[in-house]
């Protein structure tokens, strides 16, 4: 008498069952891999937008305590500040400001400028109130402390 072996296998059913749900699980997979990316880049967009600003700012920042002469020219529209030994110049485009072999690629909205708490236009200033735009508006104020010689002139 032969004996007859039964072989232990998957049916087609439920092979297509597996790979359905398997189709599922990968799909719910790449869309939480999708969000993930979005969130990464707008992350990383954000930390660049700030980190550009950031880095305007401490530029402004140094440069306006580091030397002793600010000053401005509304006609060519560039920010000196000079000492007795070195000098420095930012110039305002619609779109960026360039220092030196920097560039800033930020829109300034506005620019005001101070000497001794008033508006100025032109001249001598110890103040400066920027209007920024990259992806936001932003409000950059920066400032130095006169010494003597400033409120001797």
């Amino acid at each position: 008498m032969l004996k007859i072996k039964k072989l232990s296998a998957f049916t087609l059913a439920e092979m297509i069952v597996v790979l359905i749900l398997t189709t599922i699980v990968v799909g719910i997979a790449f869309t939480i891999l999708n969000l993930v990316q979005k969130q990464m880049l707008g992350a990383q967009e954000n930390y660049s937008m700030h980190s550009e600003l950031n880095l305007l700012k401490q530029s402004l920042w140094i440069d306006m305590n580091r030397y002793s002469r600010a000053h401005y020219s509304n006609q060519n529209q560039t920010l000196n500040f000079s000492s007795e030994v070195d000098f420095v110049q930012y110039n305002f485009h619609e779109n960026y400001i360039i220092k030196d072999l920097d560039t800033f690629n930020i829109k300034t909205d506005s620019k005001t400028f101070f000497y001794k708490g008033q508006s100025v236009f032109n001249g001598v200033l110890d103040a400066i109130k920027l209007y920024t735009q990259k992806d936001k508006p932003s409000l950059l104020f920066i400032y130095k402390q006169n010494d003597a010689k400033a409120y001797m002139d």
